[in-house]
């Protein structure tokens, strides 16, 4: 690990982020056996050759955050902004995913999980009231998004989010 592993940063959500890469995480791993680019080196190459500025991912992501810099740093490529929001997470503290049978959206009323998951982004309900469509709650969603809102945490019961998901019948 060369001189200068320590990568400083300031996340738009989770704020001052500092680690030593060669103290915490050690060497990394690049390039795969079987001789394909490992993550890391990768998401920096794509998002470089994409120009991309700003980077919104969950807030698991955000350990890896310094490798990515430094590789930044080492190729000559601009650091975007960070932003990582909060997981959701099951009632064992799980985050929830596919593998882990979290619930399906269901095609025939989407509504009901999108108005959870904005509620979950901190936003106003009231934004969204009267949206029958989902192309109708996506622009309202857009107009009204206020990324101040946005929580660094989340504070609820896990089980609400199953009972909430579930449309009613």
């Amino acid at each position: 690990m060369p001189d200068g592993s320590v990568v400083e940063f300031n996340d738009l959500l989770q704020g001052p982020q500092r680690q030593d890469v060669a103290a915490e995480v050690g060497d990394f791993v690049l390039l795969r056996a079987d001789g394909s680019w490992a993550y890391q080196p990768a998401v920096v190459g794509a998002d470089a050759d994409q120009g991309i500025t700003d980077v919104v991912r969950g807030a698991d992501l955000l350990d890896s955050t310094p490798r990515q810099i430094l590789l930044q740093r080492a190729l000559g490529l601009p650091t975007p902004c960070y932003l990582h929001l909060p997981l959701v997470l099951d009632p064992g503290g799980r985050k929830l995913s596919k593998s882990s049978a979290a619930l399906p959206v269901d095609a025939a009323d989407p509504l009901p999980p999108l108005r959870l998951c904005w509620a979950l982004l901190g936003q106003d309900p009231a934004v969204l009231q009267g949206a029958g469509s989902v192309a109708a709650l996506l622009a309202r969603a857009v107009a009204g998004f206020d990324p101040a809102r946005l929580p660094a945490r989340l504070h609820f019961a896990g089980a609400a989010i199953t009972t909430a998901w579930e449309s009613p019948t």
